[in-house]
This record gives structure tokens, sequence and C-alpha cells, in this order.
């Protein structure tokens, strides 16, 4: 059941539409109509009699919106009994009004578009006619239309709004479709975005819809998973067999004994939950967790808004932001009582300042008098203190040159006794310096004698240890003599053993020359060898060469196979150990 003061503001729309003159009344032909219009899509049975009675005292004049009130209520308002389509009442009001106050063909959006932000204006807008939207319902819904095109809300921009609005803080209806249409908040979204968004808004504000999609249900009877699309109203739940509405498959009325629970996982469906009613329960799954988190969690809500007396959540929270937006405006006037208060407090203190001014002004003066008075006796006081000064300054300075010439004579007494007691003080002096002087003579002398004593024993001394250091140095001498003959000894055997290494590198070198040119030679031998056996094997066939074998062992040095025999190696060692050994044993030539 639709709130009337809801189904009327549509209503209102139509009369001021019909009301060509702006006088605020209506012909009853057009009434008649209107009333037909409205019978039709309310379901109501329409009596055109009733209206001829009810205005027969108006004769054939214009009826005015106080007029037709009265009848409206009564035989229109008063018969609504049950659900009709709203969207449909909606839409013939919206005909005939929007061509006389409206043109679409500049906007960004289409005729249904206005005709959905022409239902959000009815929803948001002030129960007080003529109807308008005040600046906190536009912010509102500007801020969910942005978010439904999923956009991101510009405060600053909405501030510069206001401004250009300056006092002027509501819009009728047509001036919020034009704000709409023109894109002012919309800036870089398309046609088609902004009409999903102005549709999703509509969907959930004026067709109540709190969440839609799609889910499996299980059936009742073939026990079957279908998908279905799912729309949550405030009382009930229903769903269909897609999402353009058109087929409805069933309702689930929510009532405030039902309750909904998840369910674990079975049949190979993870995400489940259960709603618990009188007759019938109803299983349903999602995709994800979260999905069936807020399904759960929105149909829980559902279920408790009539034990917290509540129809919906968005009509309760129009009239939360209503009952808000009342008491900040009773806070407004009692500030502004307050301060036409404080102001008239502020007049009064600035009276009672101006007559405290003029309180102090004749102090002031009375006080200028008496400092007058009080100056002229401090003259005549301070005259007569100034010649007792100069009388008191005349003795004064007679006692003064008494007094100095007295000191004068003073002071030439004490200078006498001054250069006396100065010339005792000089004789003293002159005695206690020639004492000391005999003092310091005879300590010189024991001092001379003592440094004396000294030198003798430190000459004895200094002798001592120059004989010390000739007996060390001649025995230094001789030890470096015999150093340096071993140093030269092994100089002479290290010359002996290079000579000797440089012997025997010339021998390996010539080894070496020797080796390579007999490597050659075979190698010329070996080659001619191979081709004169080539040569017997193309003209014998089965003959074979009888080689000689090495019976040795062949040596291999560093630089390849050694040319000499193992013997001849022996030999060399030891004649290289001998001439070592005699190299060792000669005599240096410095010895």
């Amino acid at each position: 059941m639709w709130p009337r003061q809801e189904l009327l503001k549509p209503i209102w729309h139509a009369f001021s539409a019909l009301d060509l003159d702006h006088e605020g009344k209506v012909s009853k032909s057009q009434l008649k109509v209107l009333s037909y219009n409205l019978c039709t899509v309310m379901r109501i049975p329409h009596d055109p009699l009733t209206l001829e009675e009810h205005f027969k005292d108006d004769n054939e004049g214009p009826v005015s919106n106080h007029g037709y009130m009265p009848y409206l209520n009564k035989f229109i308002l008063d018969k609504v009994c049950q659900d009709f389509d709203v969207e449909e009442f909606n839409k013939m009001c919206w005909t005939l009004c929007y061509k006389k106050n409206i043109h679409t063909k500049h906007l960004l959006i289409s005729d249904h578009d206005a005709f959905k932000v022409w239902c959000i204006f009815n929803f948001l807008s002030e129960d007080k006619y003529p109807l308008i939207i005040v600046i906190e319902e536009i912010e509102y819904f500007l801020r969910k239309l942005t978010e439904a095109m999923g956009s991101v809300w510009s405060e600053p921009r909405f501030a510069d709004y206001k401004l250009k609005m300056k006092t002027k803080t509501w819009l009728t209806a047509w001036e919020l479709i034009e704000l709409v249409g023109l894109g002012y908040f919309s800036q870089g979204v398309n046609r088609h975005s902004m009409s999903m968004g102005i549709d999703a808004v509509f969907i959930e504000l004026i067709l109540d819809v709190l969440k839609q999609g799609y889910m499996l249900k299980k059936g009742h009877k073939r026990k079957n998973w279908t998908e279905r699309w799912f729309v949550l109203r405030p009382s009930s739940l229903s769903y269909y067999v897609c999402e353009d509405l058109l087929e409805k498959r069933g309702d689930i009325i929510l009532d405030q004994a039902y309750c909904v629970e998840p369910l674990p996982e079975k049949e190979g469906k993870k995400c489940l939950f259960i709603i618990k009613c009188a007759d019938k329960n109803f299983e349903i799954g999602v995709s994800d967790r979260k999905k069936r988190q807020d399904w759960i969690q929105a149909i829980q809500t559902c279920i408790q808004l009539p034990r917290r007396g509540l129809t919906s959540p968005h009509r309760e929270a129009r009239l939360s932001r209503r009952e808000l937006r009342l008491r900040r405006h009773v806070d407004e006037d009692d500030l502004s009582e307050r301060m036409r208060q404080l102001q008239a407090a502020n007049e009064s203190k600035q009276r009672q300042l101006e007559d405290m001014r003029m309180k102090m002004e004749e102090a002031e003066a009375k006080a200028a008098l008496e400092e007058l008075r009080r100056k002229k006796t401090q003259a005549d006081l301070q005259d007569r203190y100034r010649k007792d000064l100069e009388r008191e300054k005349m003795v004064r300075q007679q006692m003064e040159e008494q007094v100095a010439q007295k000191s004068s004579e003073l002071e030439q007494y004490l200078q006498r006794v001054r250069e006396l007691e100065d010339m005792y003080h000089r004789l003293e002096e002159a005695l206690e310096d020639e004492r000391q002087a005999k003092r310091d003579e005879e300590a010189m002398r024991k001092l001379q004698a003592k440094l004396l004593e000294e030198e003798a024993a430190k000459r004895a001394e200094l002798e001592q240890i120059h004989l010390q250091q000739q007996r060390a140095l001649s025995q230094t001498q001789a030890e470096n003599q015999e150093l340096l003959a071993e140093r030269l000894a092994k100089e002479r055997g290290l010359q002996a053993a290079m000579q000797q290494l440089e012997r025997l590198e010339s021998e390996r070198r010539g080894a070496l020359e020797q080796y390579q040119i007999v490597s050659k030679n075979l190698e010329r031998a070996a080659n001619k060898t191979k081709k004169w056996k080539d040569k017997v094997a193309k003209q014998e066939g089965l003959l074979r060469l009888i080689q000689p074998g090495d019976k040795a062992p062949q040596l291999i040095t560093n630089w390849g196979p050694a040319s000499f025999t193992n013997s001849e190696l022996e030999l060399r060692k030891k004649t290289w150990q001998d001439s070592k050994i005699q190299a060792a044993q000669a005599p240096w030539p410095n010895e």
C-alpha cells in the first residue's frame, strides 16, 4: 500500500499542468478526464456523477486545487485498497505534465530517463506545495547516481554549483531533470552509462528493490537446481525467469516469523542458504561466500523491518534526513533568536557604556579643576621651599669653607708624618738588603765547592767509560774482519755455483738442440719407411716388414723424449756431484 502523500505528488503535477492560466484552477471537464484516468490506473470503479454532485455549487466555473482535494481524497484515494501498477500511475501523470514543462531534445537523457528522474524527485521532495527538492536531497540523489554510473563524486564541483545557486537552496522537478540531463556532474560518462545509472537509482528508490541478481533455486517437486533472477523488496523476495521481469515464477513473502540460515555443502553446491517459511523451505545457492553473506544479511534486514515497525529502509532514511533538517532548522532558528537577544543585550550594554562615558567626562572635568587647584597650591609651596633651601644653602657654604680650611691644615700635618714614616721604612729595607747579600754570598761559596767535587768525580767516571769504549771498539773491528772474510768466502762459493749452473744450462740447451735434430731425422726416416712400406704393400700384397724394437724403456723429459740413455744420465749426474764437492772444498780467493 503506497503512502497517500506519495500518490498526491504526481497528481499535483498533473493538476498544475492542466492549470493553463496559472491561477490554481482547472475546468470540470479536464478534472473529469483526470479523475477517470486516475480511477483506471488505480483500479478503482469510476462514478462520473459523484464529480457533478460534489461540484454542483461551483456552477460551470473552474475548480481550485483546494476544492478538488476533498473529492480526490474521498472518492479516489480512500478507495485504494489493493496494489496497482504504480509505474503506470506515474506515467499517466507524467504524460499530462512533461511536454508543457520541459524539452529533452537538448539533454543527454531520453524521455524515459527524464520520467525516472521525475519519479525520484517526487520521492525525495518535501511534503509541501509547490513541490521542491532541497539542496541536501539533491546531493543525496547525485551521489547515488554518480556511484551507480561507476564515477567518483566531486565535492569541489558540487560546492561550486551551490555557490552558483547563491541564496537559492532548492530546485523544481524540471530544474532537476535539466541539471541531470546537461551532464554537469557526469562529465566523461556516455549516454548508456548515464541511463543505466538513472535506472539503478530508480529501481532502488522508487521500485523499492533492495537487492537483485541471479541465484540457483532448488525445486520443490523435481528437486533440480534452476537459475532464477531474484528481486528483494522490503516485504517479499520474487524470482523470475530472467532479468527482464516479464515471466515471474513466484514470490516468497517475508514474514517476521521466518528466518534465513546458511547451509553446508551438498549435492556439489557450496555456497547455499535456506529461507525457512511456515509451509515450506527454499534452498538457494550463490557463486561465492561474500554474495551468500550479502543476501542473508539483506533478507534478515527485511524480516526484521515489521518487528521494528518500519516499512522501507529508503523511506525511513528519507524521514530521518527530514527530521535532521528540521532539527537543524530549529537549531538555526534558536541560534538566530539567541543572536537577536545577544544583539539587543549588546545594544543595551552600548547605551550603558555611553552613559558611563558621559559620567566619566563630567568626572574628568571636575578632576581637571581639582588638578588646577592642586597645581596652584603646589606652586606656592615650592616657592616657599625654594627660599628656605636658598637660605640653608648659604649657611652650608660658609660651613664648608671653614671645614675646608681645617682640612687643608690637617692634610699638611699628615703629609709630614707620612714622609717621616716612609724614610724610616727605607732605612730598615736597606739594612735588611745588606744582611741578605751576606747570606747569599756564603751560600754561593758552599755551592761552588760542591760543584767542584762533583766535576772531579764525573771526570774520573768519563775516563773509565772512554777506556771501555776503546776496548769495545777494537773487539768490534776484529769481529768485523772475521765476518768480512766469511762473507767473501761465501760469495766465492756462490760464484762457483753460478758458473757451474750456467755450464749445465748450456749443456741442456746443446742436448735439446741435438734432440730436435735427431727428432727431425727420425721423422724423415719414418716418412721414408712409410712410403717404402706402402710401395711394398702395393707390389707384394701380403709381405710384412720386420722392424727392430726398443730393448730399454725410453726416457721422457720436460722437453719431450730424451736423447741419451739411462746409464748416460747416471754418469752425468755423478760428474756434476763431484764437481760440486770440489768447488765446496776449494779455498776462497781472499782467504
